[in-house]
């Protein structure tokens, strides 16, 4: 069996931080966009309630760590609060949908479960970008932060396409359902292979993690489940690959 070995997170630049308690509130309220605010777990302050509401309006994740963690960051006096700016402009799902549909065009989706390595989401922003997928929809917990690393393995697609990071991928596959968007998911013991699914109707199409899958509860809310052909059999393709395979069969089909 191969194993995977991931690289521990780089400690992030000065210049991406917000520090103190006031300035992380500061910036929630006015800018810049934050991608996560981590918290002391001891942190006691009058400014924690509002911040804590201020993340949870804007969808901006909170972390809770250990002291030795914000000390880490070399950033100076931190308050028990650090916060990271975002180089992406994470978009309202609803939103996406409605300028996709009052442009004429059939929506074309991709949900991200469980994928950490921000590697493969770099991969992933690429090749979506470049096959004029219209939205990257990630969870606001369980995803690599999108940063540097991602953004310089997407050769900057993730400052170009849409992500709409929201709180459950459930309720994102609700909100896709109701607006007539079908929900399809990769499984590799689906009976239904790429190449007999129509991806000129609106469709979303659900990625997992190539060691765990898709989530059980989410496969199941799914409208369909496909399978990619294989020659020879072998555990799970790449999930980057994997995507570039889906993708292109979808823009040919769009394209013809």
């Amino acid at each position: 069996m191969v194993k995977s070995f991931r690289r521990s997170s780089p400690r992030p630049k000065k210049n991406t931080l917000v520090i103190g308690p006031q300035a992380v509130l500061a910036a929630l309220e006015q800018g810049p966009a934050l991608d996560r605010i981590y918290l002391d777990t001891k942190w006691q302050d009058v400014l924690v309630a509002s911040i804590r509401k201020q993340a949870s309006d804007r969808g901006v994740p909170i972390v809770y760590v250990p002291a030795i963690k914000l000390d880490s960051f070399n950033a100076g006096p931190h308050g028990g609060c650090v916060a990271q700016k975002s180089r992406v402009q994470y978009c309202h799902l609803q939103n996406v949908i409605s300028q996709v549909v009052e442009a004429g065009q059939s929506p074309l989706f991709l949900l991200l479960d469980g994928i950490t390595d921000i590697r493969n989401i770099g991969g992933i922003a690429r090749t979506a970008y470049c096959t004029g997928v219209h939205a990257l929809i990630i969870p606001e917990r369980g995803v690599g932060a999108l940063q540097e690393d991602a953004i310089l393995t997407s050769a900057g697609a993730l400052e170009k396409i849409p992500v709409c990071r929201v709180p459950s991928l459930l309720k994102a596959v609700d909100e896709l359902q109701l607006n007539g968007i079908k929900v399809l998911a990769t499984d590799m013991r689906a009976t239904t292979p790429l190449y007999s699914v129509d991806f000129t109707v609106p469709v979303a199409i659900v990625l997992g993690s190539e060691d765990k899958g898709i989530y059980p509860a989410l496969q199941k809310q799914c409208d369909d489940h496909f399978s990619i052909p294989m020659q020879n059999q072998f555990e799970s393709l790449n999930v980057s690959v994997a995507t570039g395979i889906v993708l292109y069969e979808a823009m040919k089909q769009r394209l013809l």
